[in-house]
């Protein structure tokens, strides 16, 4: 793996790199981790990279690796926003496959530009939307596909945090500083940073998609240049109705991704905070609480699990669950599979569609309005 970003003081290339090295079958070796040259080595050097490998940009890179015959095999992105469609597309024009933190993009325009090279290229393209390798995400995906509960009637979801309930961009605050700057995060601030965690989970789990959506949004710190709290009502493909809300100014909450699916026969329940319980609720029986890593659990679940049960396993692990199928599908992609990457890995769909989430949820703020998806 050749990572971009990740330099001193970052947050998620730390997280991308532990996850990609849990399972051993990838191997960080090389990056372009910040803008500046000495940021990079300084980078480079805490991450026990070859010197010669810590490169001044990504462009340098991925010439250079090219050039090796133990060149990296795949980019991770974890940058802000802003570069992820330049970064994806030198990596891919250069032949080498992606892995990319969320959103795709910093627009929607960007995300279908990236999605017509990556389906021309016929390249192998991965997007880290974390909670889809819960095991007991997959178990309630598989439980919705199979439609143990009936038809899906109601779908809900929040993900609510507090860290930037005061302008803490204001004080040199590196994470807040980029997430609250448009030139930098795109068009979206909270629904870019976590909304598009929340609709990706509401899809991924219920196999609806949206078709619709009625949204308001709130910049409700003063001074603040993007959002940081949003409301909306959704309808979905099958008749369901919805709701998705998220906040980065609920003060008090730490991470808190909610989501609750109703069907004909009950119902569906699973916290982030919570990750290794998945909640039954059914409407003449008795509630179940389904343990990870238990017996029970179908085949997509056990896949995922690494320990036995009632050893818990969260956000690294979730995370590493990603890139591990990552792995598997560029092996299966070198042995001449075109479609290598499974359906439980988000990809550039996935992108497309976060993508268009966002700019759907700022245009209906605009006209108050229900806008079809």
């Amino acid at each position: 793996m050749g990572m971009v970003g990740g330099g001193p003081g970052a947050f998620i290339g730390p997280v991308h790199r532990i996850a990609a090295e849990l399972d051993g079958r990838i191997e960080l070796v090389a990056g372009a981790f910040s803008q500046s040259a000495e940021r990079s080595r300084e980078a480079g050097a805490s991450y026990r990279v070859d010197p010669a490998r810590a490169y001044a940009d990504y462009k340098q890179m991925i010439e250079a690796e090219r050039k090796r015959d133990d060149g990296i095999d795949f980019v991770a992105i974890v940058t802000p926003n802003h570069l992820h469609l330049p970064v994806a597309l030198a990596a891919l024009e250069a032949g080498i496959p992606v892995m990319s933190d969320k959103p795709a993009t910093a627009s929607y325009e960007e995300a279908l530009k990236l999605q017509a090279v990556i389906v021309k290229l016929g390249l192998p393209y991965g997007l880290t939307h974390t909670y889809a390798g819960y095991q007991m995400v997959r178990e309630a995906r598989a439980m919705c596909a199979a439609g143990r509960l009936g038809k899906i009637r109601k779908v809900a979801v929040e993900y609510f945090q507090g860290w930037l309930s005061g302008p803490l961009e204001m004080t040199g605050h590196k994470q807040a500083e980029w997430r609250t700057d448009p030139a930098r995060s795109g068009a979206g601030g909270a629904i870019g940073d976590i909304g598009t965690h929340a609709f990706h989970l509401l899809e991924y789990i219920s196999g609806l998609q949206v078709t619709s959506i009625n949204a308001t949004l709130r910049t409700v710190v003063a001074g603040r240049r993007l959002d940081d709290d949003c409301n909306a009502f959704v309808r979905m493909n099958n008749g369901a109705a919805g709701t998705l809300a998220c906040s980065q100014v609920a003060a008090g909450e730490r991470n808190e991704l909610f989501l609750r699916i109703f069907c004909e026969k009950g119902s569906l329940e699973w916290r982030q905070q919570d990750p290794n319980r998945l909640i039954v609720k059914w409407l003449d029986k008795p509630e179940e609480i389904h343990h990870a890593a238990s017996g029970y659990l179908g085949e997509d679940a056990k896949a995922v699990a690494r320990v036995p049960a009632g050893h818990p396993e969260g956000y690294l692990e979730a995370f590493a669950v990603l890139y591990r199928e990552f792995a598997d599908a560029l092996v299966a992609w070198k042995q001449g599979n075109k479609n290598p990457l499974p359906a439980t890995l988000p990809g550039i769909e996935a992108g497309v569609r976060g993508m268009r989430f966002i700019e759907r949820v700022i245009e209906s703020n605009l006209t108050q309005g229900w806008l079809e998806f």
